[in-house]
């Protein structure tokens, strides 16, 4: 679960204890509820002092994923929860496939060899917003090829959408859900960004930012009932604040492993390296913030490399969940994130919300 140099780390995050949920600091080889001095991630993040801030010792930090470790939650909690799509060229392509599969799978196949001839080697070269990338655009309008998902793959403006509610991400060990009514989707292994009220990143952590491609497919205009579900965001285990031993150079080099184990056997591995994205984490915060502001911050999705093609049941379908897969997600600076798949309607029901939170931390005597 934990960084592989976590000893060096300062990690932020969130646990369910009795009394309600807490924020953590882990630091030291051992896990501090720091709820009285930071009742909120977000009042934590503003302070600045987690590698200093007094709070109750919890448990060791080998104690955490173990039946009798605290229970893990999103590490995020007043944060908006936003996400960039379409950022990476593989991505984009695989997105307009969608379009024009009508969301249909068994006809994947055939359109991303046609649109691979066509875009695939342009399109990956080619810097957003650019006059190449112009350029590029009038010739695929020319051929007949453009699409919606190209022009914020390499136009001026990136894809930013909200995920997800306040306070309904899950944590690592949840269940995941995905539509009971999709029979075309993946899991999407992603880095996040932490962003404070001032629009200063923080630090990062793990998120799957799980795609409907059936929805999407047939209609852009789905795009908000195929991303935000029960239990259809998950983030952790924690945000690794950024320090001398972790940099926003960190997550531009970053390479996130998937392994999804399914319940017959079946096993999809792969790679999403942050080096091949088509625009920079800054600039993508920058677009996030250019006409809104955030006062209790935001996460921040950064898209993903990973597109899964390989066949699972069907010759030519590609991938698809079945319930009770196992998503595993992880880089050895940010650690683990691990998460069974489920339906939406089954996974348990999001019933704690901001209302909740405030009671919660005012019977405590956390609210100043």
């Amino acid at each position: 679960m934990l960084p592989a140099d976590h000893a060096q780390a300062i990690l932020v995050g969130r646990v369910q204890r009795d009394a309600g949920p807490c924020p953590v600091v882990v630091r030291g080889g051992n896990v501090y509820d720091v709820s009285q001095s930071a009742p909120t991630v977000a009042d934590l993040l503003e302070r600045g002092d987690a590698a200093t801030i007094a709070g109750e010792l919890l448990c060791a930090a080998d104690a955490l994923g173990t039946p009798e470790g605290p229970q893990l939650l999103a590490p995020v909690d007043l944060q908006c929860i936003k996400a960039c799509g379409v950022t990476f060229a593989v991505s984009a392509i695989e997105r307009v496939i969608e379009e024009r599969a009508r969301g249909d799978s068994a006809k994947a196949a055939e359109i991303r060899g046609e649109l691979e001839a066509k875009v695939g080697s342009g399109i990956r070269s080619v810097v957003p917003g650019s006059d190449d990338a112009a350029s590029l655009k009038a010739a695929l309008i020319d051929a007949g090829m453009w699409s919606q998902y190209l022009e914020v793959a390499i136009g001026p403006d990136a894809e930013v959408f909200t995920k997800a509610p306040v306070l309904s991400a899950i944590g690592w060990g949840g269940d995941i859900g995905i539509r009971s009514d999709s029979d075309w989707n993946n899991p999407e292994p992603e880095v996040v960004l932490v962003v404070d009220r001032d629009g200063v990143p923080r630090g990062a952590t793990l998120g799957n930012d799980v795609n409907l491609r059936d929805f999407e497919g047939r209609s852009a205009l789905l795009l908000g009932k195929a991303k935000d579900n029960n239990a259809s965001t998950s983030l952790g285990p924690f945000i690794r604040l950024f320090d001398d031993s972790f940099t926003m150079d960190d997550v531009r080099s970053a390479e996130v492993d998937l392994v999804i184990d399914g319940p017959e056997g079946y096993r999809l591995t792969g790679t999403n390296k942050m080096s091949q994205i088509s625009r920079d984490p800054e600039d993508l915060v920058r677009q996030t913030l250019s006409e809104h502001q955030y006062p209790d911050g935001f996460a921040l999705f950064l898209g993903t490399l990973f597109a899964p093609v390989q066949d699972r049941d069907h010759p030519g379908r590609g991938f698809t969940h079945k319930d009770g897969d196992v998503v595993a997600i992880s880089t050895p600076k940010l650690g683990a994130l691990v998460n069974r798949v489920t339906t939406s309607k089954a996974a348990a029901p999001w019933t704690f919300g901001i209302r909740d939170l405030m009671r919660n931390l005012a019977a405590r005597g956390l609210l100043a």
